[in-house]
């Protein structure tokens, strides 16, 4: 694929300076794991696990709402959407202790698999952190409809485009770019990371396209389609062009997924553009190493991630990462609305409590 970052081209670490750098105090941070354990005590105690695997049970439901209610609050100041051009913050850190973690799982069935572990205790955290910024939310195609996802590298999928690869450079791309109803913010907190895998981000607030080339962008002209994650039986629905560059509140937006779009059936004008976008999100590449504990908030609006490629090593110690999509009450272009999303469904356990965005129908 031409319009991919390449590992070689990635900036290090020391370089990625626009990327914000928050503080999570370690009173808040302390608060924030004594809040989930609690939750998961009282839910063991209560015998609630119908809908544990998922962490849909509504006892759980209720409980992180009331206690990210109480969380102090410099967690909603740490976890408030990114302000700079870069879209993406690195909020330091939980106290992971990787001791108490177990070996990394092989899959996400088997990290989802037991309510007593250190990995579930994180589930919660994770929930607790991400309602604090706004409504979390899951996919009932993607990993049984778990409102928080496990990142593991996982025998048999190293060199497809999704979370479960490892070998294959994981192209930057708009998280569920294919569906209107995707997340605006996306939360990756890091579990383990020895081999300090750099998480790839680029912004369209830092790219600089010609305005023919941009204008072609801002055009409805291919679809995108949903990842292998979601499996490849998607019925009657039709692809739907969408546009690459939209126009949001506070500047361009992008909705980008080279791996999933069919560019061969573009003229070679719009080709060219799309190059030119690629070609631009690799120069302003940024490079996140997580370490155990740190999170990465991305504006999934405004900007692109990935993941360059490492060598798993399947023997329990490989980098282990939680994902969780978030909703906010912000706007989106009203044509999104008549889009179908090729019929994949959210699951939305919080939105009773959460204002919806205007101009968009939930499905």
């Amino acid at each position: 694929m031409k319009n991919v970052l390449r590992e070689r081209k990635t900036p290090h670490h020391e370089e990625y300076e626009t990327i914000d750098r928050r503080t999570l105090p370690a009173e808040a941070a302390a608060a924030v794991l004594c809040s989930a354990g609690e939750i998961a005590v009282t839910l063991d105690r209560s015998g609630s696990t119908a809908m544990r695997r998922t962490l849909c049970d509504p006892e759980l439901i209720r409980l992180v709402d009331t206690h990210a209610d109480a969380l102090p609050a410099t967690v909603r100041t740490a976890l408030r959407p990114p302000e700079t051009s870069a879209g993406a913050a690195i909020i330091g850190r939980l106290p992971v202790l990787d001791g108490e973690l177990g070996p990394t799982p092989p899959d996400w069935r088997h990290a989802a698999e037991s309510a007593r572990s250190a990995s579930f205790r994180l589930d919660i955290a994770m929930l607790l952190l991400a309602r604090c910024a706004g409504e979390p939310f899951g996919w009932q195609g993607q990993q049984g409809g778990r409102l928080v996802n496990n990142i593991l590298p996982t025998p048999g999928h190293e060199q497809e485009q999704s979370g479960a690869s490892s070998t294959t450079l994981l192209s930057p791309h708009t998280e569920d770019a294919f569906h209107p109803d995707r997340a605006h913010l996306l939360l990756l907190g890091c579990l383990r990371n020895p081999d300090r895998v750099g998480t790839t981000v680029s912004s369209i607030r830092q790219v600089e396209l010609g305005p023919e080339r941009r204008r072609r962008l801002t055009e409805p002209t291919l679809p995108i389609l949903p990842d292998v994650s979601y499996g490849a039986d998607f019925g009657d629905h039709r692809p739907t062009p969408v546009a690459t560059i939209g126009a949001g509140e506070h500047g361009a937006t992008l909705r980008y997924d080279p791996a999933y779009t069919p560019l061969d059936d573009a003229d070679p004008e719009y080709r060219c553009a799309y190059d030119d976008l690629g070609a631009e999100l690799e120069r302003v590449c940024r490079r996140a190493v997580l370490e155990p504990g740190e999170l990465l908030l991305v504006d999934n609006d405004v900007v692109v991630h990935g993941r360059v490629p490492f060598t798993p090593r399947y023997d329990g110690t490989d980098r282990w990462l939680k994902r969780v999509n978030i909703r906010l009450s912000r706007r989106r272009a009203p044509a999104e609305a008549a889009e179908s999303g090729y019929g994949q469904r959210t699951v939305r356990p919080f939105r009773v409590n959460t204002a919806a965005a205007p101009g968009i129908t939930h499905r």
